[in-house]
């Protein structure tokens, strides 16, 4: 009796209490409503290979290509551009930004292939 009423004083929420119901009369709990689809293995390997994937930006591209890149995609927090767009402020033809970016990606992809393998 005495450990109910210390729980009724304290209004602790406990994640498997129920706090409410849905509307066929089933008991909601705390975790049913904060509980995250996302699957936290999958979110912490995309942080690993976005890291990894700047650090091949820097190490293995020449500045003008790291430079396409990081327009188009958006890369550290700017806005993606098309391509005619980065050949404007470039000042070159739209086809060649075409052929820098897909010689990049290129590079990038075939370092996480390596990588990969090892």
């Amino acid at each position: 009796m005495h450990f109910r009423n210390q729980k009724k004083q304290a209004q602790d929420v406990f994640i498997n209490d129920p706090i409410d119901t849905d509307k066929d009369g089933n008991a909601l709990t705390f975790l049913d409503i904060v509980a995250d689809d996302g699957d936290i293995i999958d979110d912490i390997e995309l942080k690993l290979k976005s890291e990894q994937l700047y650090k091949y930006i820097t190490q293995s591209l020449q500045p003008r290509e790291q430079t396409i890149l990081k327009m188009r995609y958006g890369l550290y927090g700017t806005r993606p551009l098309t391509q005619r767009e980065i050949a404007k402020k470039l000042d070159i033809s739209r086809s060649y930004v075409s052929r820098i970016e897909k010689k990049a990606v290129s590079q990038l992809r075939k370092k996480f292939d390596k990588d990969q393998n090892i």
